[in-house]
């Protein structure tokens, strides 16, 4: 079993709107306009929010938000036949560790 996050389209880039929150927490950054700035952001994304698990970039063209609805932020489990097992509401307010566990529970019988 693998977990890991997949860096998306900014969610609050200063060139579009603007959360307090990010001022405060000092992460105001503009949208990047390469692959390189995209990958130089979603570095201090996983350093700033302290992410240890493997961390993908989904492409500039957003391929893999755009089939998955997965902004602002989503928890997919995939399951082995790679179809969606489970999806979860935006969150972080949307995140429901119980619905979670039982889809994972779903997915991986325990033995």
């Amino acid at each position: 079993m693998s977990f890991l996050v997949v860096y998306i389209t900014e969610a609050h880039p200063s060139d579009v709107w603007q959360s307090q929150n990010n001022f405060k927490d000092n992460v105001v950054f503009a949208s990047p306009r390469s692959e390189d700035e995209r990958a130089s952001l979603a570095g201090t994304c996983v350093r700033k929010l302290g992410i240890d698990m493997p961390a993908l970039l989904d492409e500039f063209g957003n391929s893999t938000e755009s089939a998955y609805t997965a902004w602002p932020d989503r928890i997919y489990l995939i399951d082995r036949s790679g179809r969606v097992a489970y999806k979860s509401k935006p969150g972080p307010f949307g995140f429901k560790p119980d619905e979670l566990q039982a889809a994972l529970h779903r997915v991986v019988p325990a033995n």
